[in-house]
């Protein structure tokens, strides 16, 4: 959710970018010398160029478990980026993701993407007011217009 929120919010956070040659093994990112990337433990972080892993991780390599069990192996060259997210929209990705699971999922009611349909005699209009429930699902902008006040503080135009 924090690849598609940051690039909804068109901000990635970032304050430091590294380009070269990295590899993955085993869920850990590294330079393909095997030197670290210069991130902190717990610190978010984006791979650009990547065949299969682009997109926004959390680093931890202190951890028992492996820094990113969705990392998968791989060499590639490209660039991370070390993010600073804000906690706020950290714990915010938590809530919108809640909410899709509960209003976007397959068996929601407002999974449909259309307000109305007719057939065999059957007709029905779904709401069409923005209020997060009922009929605001997928097809009237979905999460992005239910947090929209929440996450306007943070986009960039």
């Amino acid at each position: 959710m924090l690849t598609e929120l940051c690039l909804f919010l068109k901000n990635w956070f970032e304050i430091e970018k590294c380009y070269g040659d990295f590899r993955i093994a085993d869920g850990v990112l590294t330079y393909s010398d095997g030197t670290l990337p210069p991130l902190q433990d717990g610190q978010y972080f984006r791979i650009i160029g990547s065949v299969f892993n682009d997109g926004v991780y959390l680093h931890s390599p202190n951890a028992s478990e492996p820094p990113s069990e969705a990392l998968r192996d791989e060499e590639f060259t490209g660039s991370v980026w070390c993010l600073a997210l804000p906690k706020e929209l950290i714990s915010l990705a938590d809530e919108i993701s809640a909410w899709c699971a509960k209003y976007e999922g397959a068996d929601s009611t407002a999974m449909s993407p259309f307000n109305s349909e007719s057939f065999g005699g059957y007709s029905y209009s779904k709401s069409s007011g923005g209020s997060g429930a009922g009929g605001s699902g997928t097809g009237a902008g979905g999460w992005q217009s239910a947090f929209a006040s929440k996450l306007q503080r943070y986009r960039k135009v």
